[in-house]
């Protein structure tokens, strides 16, 4: 076990409940590191259900295109904690290392002295020490959950804020209603501070609108300061100061569209430094985010399905997130033509129902896997009855490479075959897929 795994193992124990919201536990912790979270380079902050990722990613991208050093907080990490922290450098970011990472978590860990905190704090904690110690040009953070209680909300000058689409997840922590959940994420908004807001369901941003107000706040909103879309192959924004014609993101999906214009909406209003349409038409066409429907092609996996067969990842595991992936597989049937199979793996607070239906129709076949190594995990059996109670043919297996020979033997001609449910699941078909795990 590397030092950081036992130490991140010694920190899950420091507070008696998984979550509970609330932002003195950190500011006591931060005061007594210095409090770096105020040393900071200009500060994006970005919250909302689903996108917040890619988002990040488009900005990182074109940031470090426009030659900035970029530091990133996001989470949850997929294979090694490590990916939640990166570090900006002349030329290109790189993944905090294990020396530096461990130092950091000790020193948190001492300076909270055994007192109740969550998993989240304290390493939140400890990326604001990292961050404060490497000089940077932008900081771009993510929220853990939420945002008014979110341990990232402590940036209280934030350059610039985000919101991507919202939508119903994390009922049990945010509350029950859309226009809940929204008044918990726009909790990240501060007077003065300009915040850019992806397209949203009216119910979410009359609520937005409302936090916005009290605030005093600015919004930039999709679809009515900005715009972005797709005509003739190519990704085409516009807002006040003009139009440009770009290519389409390399990151795969219709939904993406609104995530690439929310980070041009944010590059052209943020004042750190100039970014310019070449650097914008870069960073569409190299960024990079791990799961969100990206096509896997290593014969770790692809190599148990026939030739010519389609295998992609997606850690999208809400309603919202299952509809925007199978609005994107149907454009991608609508080019060619194959016969669609999921392997299912998802936790039990999340509707596995919810997630499934915008489906139907679509998929030929479901096969439910358990998480491994993930104790909240709905077991395989469970999740194929609920696919089969939604009129889907499914089956349970006993792990992924199951799934897959599974699915080899399911279709007739060559499938597409997604792996999806879960971030958790994600990140155990990645370590699979680097040959981290056997």
């Amino acid at each position: 076990m590397a030092r950081s795994d036992a130490i991140l193992k010694r920190l899950l124990s420091l507070h008696p409940k998984m979550i509970d919201l609330s932002l003195e536990r950190i500011e006591h912790l931060l005061a007594r590191l210095g409090n770096p979270h105020e040393q900071l380079a200009p500060v994006i902050h970005v919250a909302g259900t689903n996108g917040k990722g890619s988002v990040i990613a488009f900005l990182r991208a074109a940031f470090e295109a426009a030659g900035l050093r970029v530091h990133v907080y996001s989470s949850p990490h997929l294979v090694r904690f490590h990916e939640r922290i990166r570090l900006g450098r002349p030329g290109g970011g790189e993944l905090i290392e294990e020396a530096e990472l461990s130092a950091l978590l000790e020193e948190c860990e001492s300076a909270n002295g055994g007192a109740p905190i969550t998993f989240f704090e304290i390493t939140t904690a400890a990326a604001f020490l990292g961050f404060a110690r490497h000089p940077a040009d932008v900081v771009l953070l993510e929220t853990g959950l939420g945002g008014r209680l979110d341990a990232t909300n402590l940036i209280a000058e934030p350059h610039l804020t985000i919101l991507t689409s919202i939508s119903l997840d994390h009922q049990q922590f945010l509350g029950d209603t859309l226009a809940d959940i929204a008044g918990e994420k726009a909790g990240i908004l501060k007077c003065g501070t300009t915040c850019i807001v992806a397209p949203q369901m009216d119910e979410a941003f009359g609520v937005i609108e409302r936090s916005a107000a009290r605030q005093r706040a600015q919004l930039l909103v999709g679809s009515q300061d900005w715009h972005a879309f797709e005509q003739h192959g190519r990704l085409v924004y516009q807002d006040e100061a003009g139009l440009l014609d770009l290519p389409l993101p390399r990151l795969t999906g219709r939904f993406q569209i609104d995530n690439a214009g929310t980070a041009i909406a944010a590059l052209r209003t943020q004042t750190i430094a100039p970014v310019d349409a070449a650097h914008i038409e870069q960073a569409l066409s190299q960024a990079e985010w791990p799961a969100r429907l990206s096509r896997l092609s290593s014969d770790a996996l692809l190599g148990a399905l026939p030739a010519d067969s389609e295998l992609w990842l997606d850690g999208g595991h809400n309603p919202a997130a299952g509809a925007a992936v199978s609005a994107s597989l149907a454009d991608l049937e609508e080019r060619v033509s194959r016969p669609l199979v999921l392997i299912l793996g998802m936790i039990n607070s999340k509707d596995a129902a919810g997630y499934l239906s915008p489906f139907e129709g679509l998929a030929q076949k479901i096969i439910t896997v358990t998480i491994p190594d993930e104790e909240n995990a709905v077991p395989a059996e469970d999740l194929a009855n609920i696919a089969a109670a939604l009129g889907f043919d499914s089956e349970a297996a006993t792990s992924i490479n199951a799934a897959l020979r599974a699915a080899a033997q399911s279709t007739a001609t060559p499938p597409r075959v997604l792996i999806c449910g879960s971030l958790y699941f994600a990140g155990h078909v990645l370590a699979i897929e680097n040959a981290e795990v056997v």
